[in-house]
């Protein structure tokens, strides 16, 4: 597991896609891969009213990821500070082993480059003390990113402000 952790209120959000744009632009992708996703869900009834919701899917960065594992040149690497798994992008040959071995959909395919990209948590803003783009750009801040063990003080203030909000 990464020492970091994408965390999405999923009530705050209302599916704009900002997310997945800013992430485009951030590492410069064409049209077709997304390395994090907006998954909409519904529309379902909740009462007699219909209800959508929206889930932001980006790479997991997994304790032991398969897609390191699977990638035969190293190209897939994770790194050991921090376990942000990351392409590296000159030892990529574009055999999308890591994109069959991932179980979640995270590696996707640079038709421009012939290589594969995914998402590194924005590992270069990350070092340089930034959140990640897609975080920074959330226009209901219902995105966090942080240390595992500061996601429960988060979600207690977003619960204490919506209880507040209530009274």
């Amino acid at each position: 597991m990464s020492n970091y952790y994408l965390f999405q209120d999923v009530k705050k959000c209302i599916g704009c896609h900002s997310c997945e744009v800013a992430c485009k632009s951030n590492k410069n992708l064409p049209v077709g891969p997304k390395i994090c996703q907006i998954v909409t869900v519904g529309p379902k009834f909740v009462g007699k009213l219909p209800k959508t919701s929206y889930t932001f899917m980006p790479c997991f960065h997994c304790e032991n990821p398969w897609c390191v594992a699977a990638c035969p040149t190293g190209a897939m690497q994770k790194r050991p500070r921090d376990g942000i798994v990351f392409v590296d992008e000159n030892l990529c040959v574009g055999c999308k082993t890591c994109m069959s071995a991932c179980p979640w959909g995270a590696p996707q395919w640079n038709p421009e480059t012939g290589k594969v990209v995914k998402c590194d948590h924005c590992k270069d803003r990350v070092d340089a003390g930034l959140k990640p783009a897609c975080v920074t750009v959330c226009t209901t801040h219902c995105l966090h990113f942080g240390k595992p063990e500061e996601i429960p003080q988060v979600r207690r203030e977003r619960y204490a402000k919506a209880m507040s909000a209530l009274e």
